[in-house]
């Protein structure tokens, strides 16, 4: 008998004495057949079988979903406190002399940027370029000018000089 015991000798005697098993239950199963007179299950049964799963009517899984909803549904309601609703604000309406009022300030504004705008036209056009003399004929502000010039004018007057 060797004096050392090493992984690969233990490993040889597992798988011997496994092949001596199998032959065994072989002869016992062969034994036990010409005893009955008929083939038998070994004695060594393998693995059990695993139960099968009962199956669930359709009924008994709608109840079980239902009450789950009501679960859930009673979990969500303890949890979100009841938002008060709120109305929306009704829309605001601008008056007929508001919008009016409005109007009117616009087109002054209008008239007064047109109005400062031909003023400076004008300018420009009076000044004579660097190094040239000046045109000997006067640039008179067109009549649009005029009219605007006019209109501001007689806005500024209603309103006060806003």
């Amino acid at each position: 008998m060797p004096t050392k015991v090493t992984n690969e000798i233990l490993t040889a005697a597992i798988e011997g004495f496994e092949a001596q098993k199998t032959k065994l239950n072989a002869q016992i199963a062969k034994l036990r057949e010409t005893l009955s007179g008929g083939p038998v299950k070994p004695a060594v049964a393998p693995e059990p079988q695993k139960r099968k799963r009962k199956k669930m009517s359709a009924a008994s899984r709608a109840r079980i979903a239902e009450a789950q909803r009501k679960r859930w549904a009673a979990s969500k309601k303890a949890a979100e406190p009841p938002a008060p609703e709120a109305t929306p604000k009704p829309k605001r309406k601008l008056s007929a002399a508001g919008r009016r009022a409005i109007i009117a300030a616009s087109k002054r504004r209008w008239a007064l940027k047109r109005a400062e705008a031909a003023k400076a036209q004008s300018r420009v056009a009076k000044k004579p370029a660097p190094g040239k003399k000046a045109a000997t004929k006067s640039v008179a502000p067109s009549k649009t000018a005029k009219k605007m010039a006019q209109a501001a004018a007689q806005s500024s007057a209603e309103t006060g000089g806003q």
